[in-house]
């Protein structure tokens, strides 16, 4: 693993106010990658051996921990996580938990792909979070029940071997594993609670599934698109246009800030595999006074490849669905959306199929990495 911020040992009790003001966290350079975990592309928490305190759900709500000091049910305090009761031994002898004893929960990735970096977030946990914590992966049918993965014959991966980690705080793990998998195993030792986990990585399509498709959303980040970079993050980040289904308010989408010279705004983007692309859209959903007034498209053809016109300049209308009709494109692997003078869209759709050469490369990938 490489080297990064960490964080160990408990944060403060709370002592009113902002309840994030102590909060300890870092920068995280693979947080630039998508969310494999993102409940907005299928991922879920299977199963858990105990939520006692917590719902094992809570672990990837995408919005971050909220913490109410007054809130309080029959169990005791209420969190925002997955929150297992207080481990115990096996007598008055033996009152602590044995050195192996830890609690559990299985992950389904929404999209499975290579991790680049995993976040166990520890918000509001102060006190009652593990003194550590380990992740192994596998690679299995996505609709695989809990009973499947707990077969003996399921072969894990070590992603973080059992590591301390700190309360109240987001505690990052570089992962170096070149393997595509689709579900976690998430252990806490011994017990305790996590605010969320975020899963950081490249989606890795099965090919097959989009060979049968034959024509579908090139840059859907579920179908193996992804976000290589943006002119302007300050809203909110541009990987929101890829995401799936309808955006459903204004910061679900891209939205840059308010530029004051004579550029323009841009994300560039990488396709699923090289492709043709037979139709746009453009949507402007709940970006009524801040949307981008014209948009172009252009695409290449592999890193070094020259940009060519897919779509000229074209005047935008707040909280509307553009549709573009494509002919004659070229085949590209990349493409860049340009947006006039600035403001934001919710969502880009490029429908199209892979080339013969995407369809190879991919598949190449895809059984280079396990799958």
């Amino acid at each position: 693993m490489t080297a990064l911020p960490r964080f160990t040992g408990d944060a403060n009790p709370y002592g009113g106010g902002d309840p994030y003001a102590d909060y300890r966290t870092a920068d995280f350079p693979f947080t630039q990658h998508a969310d494999l975990a993102d409940r907005r592309l299928g991922a879920g928490v299977i199963a858990a051996n105990d939520e006692f305190f917590a719902q094992r759900e809570n672990l990837l709500i995408p919005s971050r921990a909220e913490f109410d000091p007054e809130h309080f049910g029959h169990k005791g305090k209420v969190m925002d996580g997955w929150e297992t009761r207080r481990r115990r031994g096996t007598d008055a002898g033996t009152p602590h938990p044995a050195e192996d004893d830890h609690d559990w929960a299985l992950i389904r990735l929404g999209a499975p792909g290579v991790i680049r970096g995993i976040v166990v977030d520890t918000a509001h946990f102060r006190g009652n979070y593990p003194q550590s914590v380990s992740i192994e992966a596998t690679s299995a049918p996505l609709s695989a029940s809990p009973a499947d993965l707990r077969a003996a014959d399921v072969k894990w991966t070590t992603l973080i071997p059992r590591t301390p980690i700190g309360g109240h705080a987001a505690n990052g793990f570089a992962v170096d594993v070149e393997q595509r998998f689709t579900h976690l195993r998430v252990n806490q030792h011994p017990d305790g609670g996590i605010a969320r986990l975020r899963v950081h990585g490249e989606v890795v399509p099965d090919p097959a599934w989009l060979a049968a498709l034959g024509s579908f959303d090139v840059v859907a980040l579920e179908n193996g698109g992804a976000v290589l970079d943006a002119s302007d993050r300050f809203y909110s980040p541009a990987t929101n246009t890829i995401n799936p289904g309808r955006s459903q308010k204004m910061d679900d989408g891209w939205e840059t800030r308010r530029r004051r010279d004579q550029g323009n705004d841009w994300i560039s983007y990488a396709l699923a595999g090289q492709a043709t692309i037979r139709a746009v859209e453009i949507d402007t959903a709940y970006l009524k006074g801040n949307s981008a007034g014209w948009a172009a498209l252009v695409g290449k053809d592999g890193e070094d490849g020259e940009w060519v016109e897919l779509l000229p300049r074209t005047r935008l209308q707040p909280d509307t669905v553009h549709r573009f009709l494509l002919t004659d494109a070229p085949a590209a692997t990349h493409v860049r959306l340009d947006i006039f003078p600035d403001g934001g869209i919710s969502r880009l759709r490029l429908f199209g199929s892979l080339t013969a050469a995407g369809t190879e490369a991919l598949t190449a990938r895809f059984r280079q990495l396990g799958g």
